[in-house]
């Protein structure tokens, strides 16, 4: 017997995204392998390459460039952290603008063979446009987050983050017996037992 959340029997609707995100995507790849088709008859199959190799290698950079910077925010904040300093009031803001996750988001973007997955790197690459997009994932991610009911993952998260920040919960259950208690018969277990933890 277990204890948890209780699961419910009603049918779950499907969202909205699940349902057309494969229809999403099949629409995207029909239209990127339709445009390079379009490339290709009109400059030739020498540029179509040309343009495939310079995505993957400027994505290639990006990814890099934005791993470096986060690595080195990271190790800068981990230095403050032992000196005992608190960071700089404007140091937040600065991280949270530049932006790595959504720099190498375009970076992969620019690796996927494509011309519309190169447009969007490209202008996922723009601060503006990253600013933009990073205000509009994280209001989203709020919403879902707020809205989730309880029982899932997203209640679950915010429990583990807002109730037990250092992860250590061992769930169980403890079993009372109330019934009358036998008398134990003598025997080779029952003695004295040391605890079982180190």
């Amino acid at each position: 017997m277990t204890t948890g959340v209780p699961l419910s029997t009603a049918p779950r609707r499907r969202s909205r995204g699940r349902t057309f995100l494969p229809l999403a995507v099949a629409a995207w790849l029909i239209l990127e392998i339709w445009l390079l088709s379009l490339v290709a008859g009109a400059a030739g199959g020498l540029t179509v390459a040309a343009l495939l190799l310079g995505g993957i290698v400027l994505g290639a950079v990006v990814i890099k460039r934005a791993g470096r910077r986060a690595f080195r925010n990271l190790a800068d904040t981990f230095q403050q952290a032992q000196q005992g300093q608190q960071p700089a009031p404007g140091a937040a803001k600065r991280q949270r603008g530049s932006g790595n996750g959504l720099t190498m988001l375009a970076g992969l973007l620019l690796m996927l063979p494509g011309l519309l997955s190169d447009v969007a790197g490209l202008l996922l690459l723009l601060p503006p446009v990253r600013a933009w997009t990073g205000r509009r994932l994280a209001g989203s991610l709020e919403r879902q987050m707020t809205a989730a009911p309880a029982g899932s993952f997203g209640d679950a998260f915010q429990q583990a983050r807002i109730h037990y920040p250092d992860g250590k919960v061992v769930q169980g259950e403890v079993i009372r017996e109330d019934g009358p208690q036998q008398p134990q018969q003598p025997g080779p277990d029952a003695g004295y037992r040391p605890p079982l933890a180190p």
